[in-house]
C-alpha cells in the first residue's frame, strides 16, 4: 500500500528574503517530520522558493490548491493562521473532508491504520 500524503499548510510570503525562508525552513521541518512518521509530504512552500513575484500570488495559491486536492491529509504549521493562503487551503481541504491537523500527535494517531479505520477514513488513504 502506497503512504497517505500530507500536505503542509503555513504562510510563505513575508517583509523580506529571510522572514520568507524562515517560513520555508519551518514547513520543511514539519515535511520531514511527517516522512519520519511514514507518510509521504508535500511541501509547497519548496516548489516556489525562489518565485516570489514572478507571477501573481494567485497563480501560486491555485496550484497548491490542485496539488492539495490531491493529498489524504493537511499538516499546519503553528502559525498558519497568519496566512491567507494556507486559511484558504484549511476551508478548501474542510470542504473536500480532507482531515486537518494542528500538531505532529494528531497526525500520527491518524496514520495508525487502526485509528484511520475507526474513525472512518479507511485503509486506503
Amino acid at each position: 500500500m502506497l503512504p497517505p500524503v500530507v500536505y503542509i499548510a503555513g504562510p510563505f510570503r513575508a517583509a523580506d528574503a529571510w522572514a520568507i525562508e524562515k517560513n520555508i525552513r519551518r514547513a520543511e521541518e514539519l515535511a520531514w517530520e511527517v516522512w519520519a512518521l511514514g507518510a509521504a509530504a508535500v511541501c509547497p512552500h519548496c516548489n516556489t522558493r525562489f518565485f516570489q513575484n514572478s507571477l501573481r500570488d494567485e497563480v501560486w495559491l491555485q496550484g497548491d490548491l490542485a496539488i492539495l486536492a490531491k493529498c489524504d491529509a493537511v499538516l499546519l504549521t503553528p502559525d498558519w493562521e497568519r496566512s491567507q493562503g494556507a486559511r484558504t487551503e484549511v476551508l478548501f481541504a474542510a470542504q473536500r473532508g480532507i482531515p486537518i491537523f494542528e500538531d505532529l500527535g494528531e497526525l500520527a494517531g491518524w496514520l495508525k491504520v487502526g485509528e484511520r479505520e475507526e474513525a472512518g477514513y479507511g485503509a486506503g488513504v
